[in-house]
């Protein structure tokens, strides 16, 4: 029987009847019996998680026993239908926003979304932005864009919130101009993030200090457009992680990496364009039948771009055109070419903290974990010194080693040995 009688929004099905409370409920030798609780928690009018608890208590041969259930609660800002917002607006982190169907931003208009803000994104759900967005977060409260799962597809091991194909993803539309997002976190969707075709006399966005990761198709994909990313972590995907077609690009400090295990790595096939490397530069191509779109300039200081793959990186076009490589480990074929300037040619895997795997629990962190890493110590320290504190707020201009490539500073991981 349920404690509460069901008072506090649990219910209990026995072997596929439900109620609060079954008596004389035989069991035959070497038999079995299910037993089922669910919850559904009523709104508490706060803005802090509630926690419910009860209890199942049964009574076996004459000994009186319980379980413990424990759920917690949130209320929510809900998003149901397709939501436009049609005026310039604030989104604030009181509580956190779940999103069904999609959120639209519409033309004209500025949302601007509080530090420490999270968005529950339903399956399939899309953010839609035909105007502005300022997601401002910060170190420690960055704004969150997730699945709303918070179960375990695996046991213990592998929860919802790091399976990607959660929920849909971000377009920016081709009126959407001047977005700027810092300390944004946008993980385990399908599509990722979306820049249709625009102008790239225009900055389309600017990104800093975020992570977009886990995807289960393209990663961040732009046409056309104005997009400066700095001190960011763009990583694993089943299609590409970047692909950047035409348009005028800027990329420093930034980690890109593609170990991606929890879906197969797409390749080139006729209804697949393009293998699933990390980067792709696509010079001078026609994009439904319009174009072709030149690639202005893409420059990449002091960054990673790494994979599984033994070739991360294609630069593609009719014609040669304007992209450099500074000071950056890349998982490519070596080149003198003058685009590349002290570049790292990566030969083998190098070491991160964590890669993926049951062993990690599918997690996954691109700090370097050894100062014979590639890339530690090898960042251009002109470029460092606009950009001097990492991704983890660690300052790169202090370090014994001198800067790092990518998106994290190298630090000595602390063990219990070192703590004693």
């Amino acid at each position: 029987m349920l404690a509460s009688g069901e008072s506090t929004g649990f219910r209990m099905n026995v072997d596929g009847r439900k109620g609060s409370s079954f008596n004389n409920v035989g069991i035959l030798a070497n038999d079995s019996m299910y037993v089922f609780v669910e919850v559904t928690v009523d709104p508490n009018g706060g803005n802090q998680p509630l926690l419910i608890q009860d209890s199942v208590l049964f009574t076996v041969n004459g000994i009186r026993q319980s379980v413990l259930l424990e759920a917690y609660g949130q209320d929510v800002n809900l998003y149901k239908g397709g939501v436009t917002i049609t005026k310039d607006s604030i989104l604030t982190a009181n509580r956190p926003y779940l999103i069904y169907d999609s959120l639209v931003i519409a033309k004209g208009v500025s949302l601007n979304i509080e530090k420490g803000a999270t968005f529950y994104m339903h399956d399939k759900a899309s953010l839609i932005v035909h105007g502005s967005m300022n997601a401002l977060g910060t170190l420690d409260e960055p704004i969150t864009f997730r699945g709303d799962r918070l179960d375990y597809i695996l046991n213990d091991i592998l929860p919802y919130d790091r399976t990607p194909g959660q929920w849909g993803g971000i377009t920016f539309k081709a009126d959407s101009y001047g977005n700027v997002w810092d300390n944004v976190i946008v993980r385990n969707g399908t599509s990722g993030v979306y820049c249709e075709l625009s102008t790239p006399d225009r900055p389309k966005i600017k990104i800093n200090n975020s992570q977009i990761t886990n995807m289960g198709s393209d990663l961040f994909f732009a046409i056309n457009c104005d997009v400066i990313a700095t001190n960011t972590e763009f990583s694993n995907a089943g299609g590409s992680v970047l692909t950047l077609v035409g348009g005028k690009y800027y990329f420093a400090h930034c980690t890109m990496a593609n170990y991606m295990s929890l879906t197969k790595r797409e390749m080139a096939s006729e209804t697949v364009p393009l293998d699933s490397k990390c980067l792709y530069l696509l010079n001078n191509v026609t994009v439904d039948g319009n174009g072709p779109y030149p690639i202005t300039q893409a420059y990449f200081d002091n960054c990673t771009i790494d994979g599984s793959y033994d070739v991360e990186l294609k630069a593609d076009g009719s014609t040669d055109f304007d992209y450099r490589f500074n000071h950056c480990a890349l998982k490519a074929k070596e080149s003198s070419s003058d685009h590349f300037k002290e570049v790292l040619f990566i030969k083998k895997t190098p070491s991160y903290r964590k890669v993926g795997g049951k062993q990690n629990k599918y997690t996954y962190d691109f700090r370097p974990d050894s100062v014979s890493t590639t890339g530690v110590g090898k960042a251009d320290p002109e470029i460092t010194k606009n950009y001097p504190i990492d991704r983890y707020g660690v300052n790169r201009l202090t370090s014994s080693n001198g800067p790092t490539i990518g998106a994290y500073e190298f630090v000595q991981e602390e063990t219990e040995d070192s703590n004693e």
